[in-house]
């Protein structure tokens, strides 16, 4: 493509003969072939209005010469065709960049593409080619020479695939937050209406103390006062572990529920090996253990042992805590998981407690993605299963 380049004055007359046609700036540090791209560009019918041998130069034209189209060098000393056409693109969104090099390399053109080009073109291409080019850049499209065409497709819908399947992670992990954002909203909520039953409660009784003069029921009064104020004092503990179900760690399970069954001797823990580490909130998770064994120790008979059994499960791991108690009615099962629920009548009651034990070990695994059901009963015992989701 070595064609001479036309004098200034023919140049100026061309100007002057088509003052609306594509403007475009040269910018070549190459003396020999900016002339050469000259010509062709004005035997095209285009007008050039400045030509540029280096990056910096042509930062500066460009504000002058306010051309629609520039034929970039993307090999140049000093600041390269990448970096300049960078800053062009940030000053003037709209206009066309065609990239020339001689070389096919991947990675500069994907550089390119990115800092805005709006094509790229090979130095030896034909020149109706570079011709093509200019155009198509002038109208707000793009051409890509055969030669490196066909690989940055390729790379292309490679990267495009990539951004696909992060979107789509992100797309779930999006679902999964506002999911768990709902659960917590709905379990504040809950927590809120629900202290407001013992709170009454401690209310009531202060008004009955204030208004009785026996010595007797005042004293009856005091000590039920003082049982059910620090009943809610580990109701409000227990609410606080659960509202932070959300703030994860690897945790240990089966190092938890032997840290739990330390404090009881009945307490047997059995676990397989090996087990994986799961990510959950650690203080929750050694709340929910606790409130399934306290459980377990209040409605076994005295001295009869509580079993805590770990194992993996498909895509999840299992915690089952198994107690020798008399067993629960099929009319029941579901009701012990509601706040504040006991299955014995107040003034009968032998198993003390604010009836949130197991509601909240329910509701907390349920915040981490998990759950807690009871699996059986029978008049020989129940045992309850903690189901601990496993990341795939």
């Amino acid at each position: 493509m070595e064609r001479a380049l036309l004098p200034h004055p023919a140049l100026r007359a061309r100007r002057a003969e088509d003052p609306d046609g594509v403007r475009v700036m040269v910018v070549d540090d190459n003396a020999g072939f900016r002339e050469s791209l000259l010509s062709l560009l004005l035997t095209g019918g285009l007008e050039v209005v400045g030509e540029a041998c280096s990056g910096s130069e042509a930062l500066e034209l460009v504000q002058e010469v306010q051309p629609d189209v520039v034929l970039m060098d993307v090999r140049m000393p000093g600041m390269d065709g990448i970096e300049t056409t960078r800053r062009l693109k940030a000053t003037r969104p709209e206009l066309g960049v065609v990239a020339l090099s001689g070389h096919e390399d991947q990675e500069i053109v994907r550089e390119m593409l990115v800092a805005g080009a709006s094509g790229y073109v090979l130095k030896d291409s034909d020149g109706d080619e570079i011709l093509l080019a200019v155009h198509q850049a002038a109208g707000g499209g793009g051409v890509l020479s055969p030669g490196v065409t066909p690989r940055v497709i390729d790379e292309l819908t490679e990267a495009l695939e990539r951004e696909r399947r992060r979107t789509r992670e992100l797309e779930e992990t999006q679902a999964a937050l506002v999911e768990r954002s709902a659960r917590r909203h709905e379990l504040v909520a809950r927590l809120s209406h629900e202290l407001r039953t013992p709170v009454t409660v401690i209310l009531g009784m202060a008004q009955t103390l204030a208004h009785t003069n026996e010595p007797a029921h005042r004293d009856e009064l005091l000590d039920r006062l003082v049982s059910r104020a620090q009943d809610l004092a580990r109701l409000v503990e227990r609410f606080e572990l659960t509202i932070d179900a959300g703030l994860t760690e690897h945790v240990d399970i089966a190092e938890t529920a032997r840290e739990v069954a330390a404090a009881n001797e009945r307490v047997e823990v059995i676990t397989e090996s090996p087990l994986p580490i799961v990510t959950l909130n650690a203080g929750v998770s050694h709340r929910i253990l606790e409130e399934l064994v306290d459980n377990a120790l209040r409605f076994s008979p005295e001295g009869s042992p509580v079993t805590v059994r770990v194992s993996r499960g498909v895509a999840r791991l299992e915690v089952r805590v198994t107690d020798r108690g008399s067993g629960i009615e099929p009319s029941d099962r579901e009701r012990i998981f509601g706040p504040l629920e006991q299955l014995e009548d107040l003034n009968i009651r032998v198993h003390q407690g604010a009836g949130m034990g197991l509601a909240l070990a329910r509701t907390a695994a349920r915040a981490m993605d998990g759950d807690v059901i009871l699996e059986s009963s029978s008049p020989e015992g129940s045992t309850f299963l903690w189901i601990i989701s496993l990341e795939e």
